[in-house]
């Protein structure tokens, strides 16, 4: 193939030829490589007009020019970015949470990195074991279960990586820094519309991953509805999909001595019984009242909008946010921290009287 003499080196790259350097964003603006340099990087002791700027960066923006982040790393010493480790990306609590969590740190400065553990706690090791490696500075996880991590959390500390994880209590505090969200505030709320609504049997469906504990959302809440005295509650397990928290509440409500009220562990399980009810012709709230917990906004959307307990997602992300970038810009050898915010009860839909 004959090339025609007009066709430049720049320009082959722009056909594919080959990834575009900083010096070729230089070359196109008329510019030193060092001048290209603080301008694309926006630094403080740029001396260059305003028309020099523009021209670096429509340079930049016409040969597609992206910076590589290991090198602007290992010039500034910081990535600009955070990784957020979830649980489900199927559940559209974490989905919430990571759309508030990333207008935070935009906010800040920095671009967000998303890993997924889709419920899988061997995943959720194993992500957690490489999330540390890529190319962020900091990371926020939601971890089932704290004292199973203590000694990858506590190491972490230890070797000066930043990171703050999103979980419940553990038996014993953790030297990370964590953000809670305490449920029994919300539960108790729940616990005392339903019983005074005249419910007397309930069932909580636990929505656990293999392999993992039943945590504290299910004790809380057998242990105020058993304070009643004449009361019961029964606890359902069932895996985290709401497919699987169908098919177990199928199970719990073809009874004939089914519960009147049912709360499950998150808003999809919760999604998951009331799909259950209607597939067997019970009303709900009629002949079987739903409570969910997290407060998804999808919740007050449904065709029978869902009654749950709320976790404050705002303040928990600006706080996991807060913690995070002190720690990146700040003191990583400053003792560790702890934030717990209550949740309370939002009465909806899918909540009525015992008939």
């Amino acid at each position: 193939m004959k090339l025609h003499k007009s066709v430049s080196f720049i320009d082959l790259r722009q056909m594919g030829g080959g990834k575009v350097r900083l010096k070729d964003v230089a070359e196109r603006a008329g510019v030193a490589v060092n001048t290209a340099s603080t301008i694309l990087n926006k630094r403080p002791n740029s001396w260059a007009s305003k028309e020099t700027e523009e021209r670096v960066f429509a340079a930049a923006r016409d040969l597609g020019y992206r910076p590589n982040r290991a090198a602007v790393a290992l010039r500034s010493g910081s990535f600009k970015a955070i990784g957020l480790l979830l649980a489900d990306l199927e559940n559209p609590y974490f989905t919430h949470f990571s759309r508030v969590f990333g207008n935070e740190i935009t906010e800040r400065g920095y671009d967000l990195v998303i890993e997924n553990w889709q419920t899988d706690l061997d995943r959720e090791k194993k992500l957690l074991e490489e999330v540390v490696h890529r190319n962020v500075d900091g990371v926020v996880a939601f971890v089932s279960d704290l004292d199973e991590h203590r000694e990858f959390l506590e190491r972490q500390r230890k070797l000066g990586f930043p990171i703050v994880a999103l979980a419940m209590p553990g038996i014993e505090e953790v030297s990370v820094d964590v953000v809670i969200p305490n449920f029994a505030m919300g539960l108790r709320e729940a616990a005392d519309c339903l019983y005074e609504l005249g419910h007397r049997r309930f069932a909580f469906l636990d929505a656990r991953s293999q392999g993992q504990r039943v945590g504290g959302r299910p004790g809380f809440f057998r242990k105020m509805i058993a304070e009643f005295g004449d009361a019961e509650t029964e606890l359902v397990g069932c895996g985290p999909s709401v497919v699987e928290a169908c098919e177990a509440a199928h199970r719990i409500l073809a009874r004939e001595s089914r519960p009147s009220a049912v709360v499950a562990l998150n808003d999809l399980t919760a999604i998951g019984v009331m799909r259950a009810a209607k597939d067997l012709g019970l009303r709900v709230p009629e002949d079987v009242s739903v409570v969910g917990i997290d407060g998804i906004p999808l919740g007050e959307q449904l065709q029978i909008s869902l009654s749950t307990v709320v976790q404050p997602h705002f303040e928990m992300a600006s706080k996991a946010v807060e913690f995070l970038i002190e720690r990146i810009e700040g003191d990583t050898n400053q003792d560790p921290r702890q934030a717990e915010f209550s949740t309370h009860f939002v009465q909806r839909e899918s909540v009525g009287p015992k008939s």
